[in-house]
């Protein structure tokens, strides 16, 4: 066998004298496809970026060899023509990583200037080139937007390009596909495999998801609070995983443990021919005088009943997020859309009563609870507004009680009313944003995306305390997502979207097993 592409041999990585790596040997070989697996904590990232030597105020030790040579001893000049021309890394979230303040085509370009010395046209003709080779159509046009003009999909496919641009050896790609939609999932997969045969380089895919370490990898690593607990061929470590971390990730697929619907439950929600529509401006002259209309949703209807999980799929630009805007009166819809036999007014005052009947969950907590405010302020800040008469002792005594009933038992985290969401891991503020919604009794929830950004075994906790929600409050749920295994955990019913329309609709069992329309096909074999 020939020398070894990545050689970790006893790596290990602190921080202020904490170790949060322990001793790490891993050895990838040149074209090879290999997965780092883990949950939030188990250090795949910070050994990701140690690599590079990117982790800021780590101290690194032991050994890390590229070609033979130790790059934890390289000197800075050394290591600068290393990263991005023989090691490139594509980084979790493409709109931090990209600078908003320069188009697509000028980053590709001053890679290429850096590295390669092109000239500025020639380095703008490779930028093009390589847009065209990611699958960005019109490149040339593409190559002069700035990273919020493009969906995310094409981000990542920009970030992929600076990363190719130089030809790199070895890739890490750091969850490069966490928050796109499933189809879009596999293409980037799909892309990846394609240039590194292409190009004949190494791939080190960092991840918490497993299917796609199926799809993709042809070995797997398996990381546990910094210690490498497993690693070998993929079909082996999956299929008869030997460490007991290895099992608790395979077996920690979302359960399906939801009650039927009862017969005459009332409607919770219900639309008939719903439409969602935005202004817009129009390029020229015209656009001095009139504005444009982008509609987003048309022709729509469904109806919930009470305790029952309406699941919405389709991929990003589908109406999706236009559709729970509408149904949390937070965007004016044409059509007809009612609430437990309400409808919208438009007005503050009148809204107020309805407005507590239906809340909502947000994708990423972290960002949708503020800073500022403690728990006890933040999961109270409902009543303040519902419930005005209660008194200091009344809400702190509600607060409480809702954090019981999602799982923070004060007894597990003392001072928990004073504490901040950063003292909490992503699981637990997930929580706290549900029971901020639960803290003013709703009958309905609007569930945006609540487990995409957890990993599967909190995933499969948080979806677990849903349902049991839903079993004991009667709760209804609008659940957008584009995790098929989620929709079949928590769905009664499925609407498919695309492009603002509804393509198919119906059970659960008739959409996901037996689709007829083509688009639905599309997205079921994108999650095989």
């Amino acid at each position: 066998m020939s020398a070894p592409l990545l050689e970790l041999h006893n790596l290990r990585i602190a921080f202020n004298g904490r170790e949060v790596v322990h001793g790490i040997d891993l050895t990838l070989q040149a074209g090879e496809k290999w997965a780092l697996v883990g949950e939030s904590g188990s250090g795949k990232s910070v050994t990701a970026l140690s690599v590079l030597r990117l982790a800021q105020g780590a101290q690194v030790s032991g050994s890390c060899r590229f070609e033979g040579q130790d790059v934890l001893a390289m000197n800075p000049a050394r290591l600068q023509a290393l990263r991005g021309a023989e090691i490139a890394m594509i980084f979790q979230e493409p709109m931090t990583a990209l600078n908003p303040l320069f188009s697509i085509g000028a980053q590709i370009a001053e890679v290429l200037t850096l590295k390669e010395g092109l000239s500025s046209q020639a380095a703008w003709d490779r930028a093009v080139a390589l847009l065209d080779e990611t699958g960005i159509p019109e490149p040339a046009r593409r190559a002069h937007s700035f990273p919020h003009q493009l969906s995310g999909g094409q981000r990542q496919r920009a970030m992929i390009a600076i990363a190719l641009a130089c030809r790199p050896q070895l890739l890490l790609a750091d969850e490069p596909t966490t928050a796109l939609d499933v189809s879009l999932r596999a293409q980037i997969l799909d892309l990846l495999d394609t240039l590194r045969a292409r190009h004949g380089m190494a791939v080190l895919l960092i991840t918490h998801d497993l299917p796609m370490v199926r799809r993709f990898a042809d070995h797997v690593a398996v990381m546990e609070h910094g210690h490498l607990v497993e690693q070998g061929p993929t079909n082996q470590v999956l299929s008869n995983p030997v460490h007991p971390y290895t099992r608790h990730l395979v077996e920690s697929l979302p359960i399906r443990d939801v009650a039927p619907v009862p017969d005459r439950s009332v409607v919770a929600v219900s639309a008939q021919q719903l439409e969602v529509a935005y202004d817009q401006s129009i390029d020229g002259i015209r656009g001095w005088f009139r504005r444009g209309r982008f509609v987003a949703l048309q022709s729509v209807d469904f109806q919930v009943a009470q305790g029952e999980t309406l699941g919405i799929v389709g991929e990003s630009g589908s109406g999706k997020s236009s559709l729970a805007l509408a149904a949390l009166g937070l965007h004016p819809a044409a059509g007809t859309l009612s609430v437990l036999g309400q409808a919208w007014t438009g007005h503050l005052n009148r809204d107020r009563s309805l407005r507590r009947l239906i809340q909502v969950v947000f994708q990423d907590p972290f960002s949708s609870l503020s800073p500022r405010l403690t728990v006890e302020e933040l999961v109270a800040e409902g009543l303040e507004v519902h419930e005005p008469g209660l008194t200091s002792a009344q809400r702190q005594e509600r607060v409480l009680q809702v954090l019981k009933d999602v799982g923070l038992e004060p007894a597990q985290f003392p001072g928990i009313l004073g504490r901040y969401p950063h003292e909490f891991s992503g699981g637990q503020r997930q929580r706290l944003a549900i029971a901020r919604a639960l803290i003013v009794q709703p009958r309905i929830l609007v569930l945006d995306e609540p487990t995409s950004a957890l990993d599967v075994s909190i995933q499969k906790q948080v979806l677990q305390l849903l349902q049991r929600l839903q079993r004991e409050r009667g709760l209804s749920y609008l659940l957008i997502t584009h995790d098929i295994d989620v929709i079949r955990a928590m769905a009664h019913q499925v609407l498919v979207l695309k492009d603002g329309r509804v393509v198919e609709s119906g059970t659960l069992d008739q959409v996901l097993d037996h689709p007829q329309d083509v688009y639905t096909q599309r997205l079921l074999a994108a999650t095989a």
